[in-house]
């Protein structure tokens, strides 16, 4: 690790948040570093923090103003973020969470044309797609929307310029160097080439979201056959 991605700063946002800020690069060292920032937070059960958010490069501290003195709460978190930040590396590679996915045709419209963006064919994209082990930086958007990276660079392709008004459950995107799984039904701009048949979300759960921060993900190419088999066994 060197300096840079163990430089940090700190500051105030707003009357009741503190941000805790690392260099501003999608890289899993950086990223490492927020994830087990903010789990050690979490550790601490602190009666006055109301929420700990991990960003790809930053960890966003919410707390009660009414509880505790504001510079006092600084305080606490800088003394953390420096312990944390000096101690070893605790991250660790996990086994990858593998989610199939059908590409192209109905459940992926956007497969031709990320494929005419990277003037390859529809099949390579998927190959180029489907051949990196994804980290998941942060969650955001949706509940359980989970910001994979890095895409290839060539399958890069940028945002949709329309976003669409309805984008399935478990709609597969890209959207620059980020791909992601759409975890419900909603509005969205990114390129969809695929579909996963997995929940990624259930409310009846202690934890709702198959995927969290830390955590990384393969996607495992799958026919229409093999994908109506698997969402008819999750329903």
């Amino acid at each position: 690790m060197n300096s840079e991605q163990s430089s940090w700063t700190i500051r105030q946002e707003g009357d009741s948040g503190i941000v805790v800020s690392f260099p501003e690069f999608i890289d899993p060292i950086i990223n490492s570093r927020c994830v087990t920032l903010a789990c050690e937070i979490r550790s601490r059960q602190l009666p006055w923090v109301r929420d700990v958010v991990e960003g790809y490069a930053s960890v966003t501290v919410y707390f009660d103003l009414l509880a505790i003195d504001n510079e006092l709460a600084v305080g606490v978190i800088r003394n953390l973020a420096s312990k944390t930040v000096a101690g070893p590396e605790k991250h660790k590679e996990l086994e990858p969470i593998r989610l199939p996915v059908c590409y192209g045709g109905r459940y992926g419209p956007d497969l031709s044309v990320v494929s005419a963006y990277a003037q390859c064919s529809e099949h390579d994209v998927i190959r180029r797609h489907a051949s990196v082990t994804y980290r998941v930086y942060m969650l955001g958007f949706l509940p359980g929307f989970a910001y994979l990276g890095k895409v290839d660079q060539k399958i890069a392709a940028p945002r949709r310029k329309s976003p669409r008004l309805v984008v399935h459950a478990g709609s597969v995107g890209i959207a620059g160097k980020q791909t992601g799984v759409y975890p419900s039904q909603s509005p969205g701009g990114w390129q969809i080439i695929g579909r996963c048949p997995v929940k990624l979300l259930n409310w009846s759960i202690e934890r709702p979201f198959l995927l969290e921060s830390g955590k990384s993900v393969r996607f495992e190419p799958i026919g229409e056959q093999d994908y109506e088999r698997i969402q008819e066994n999750t329903l």
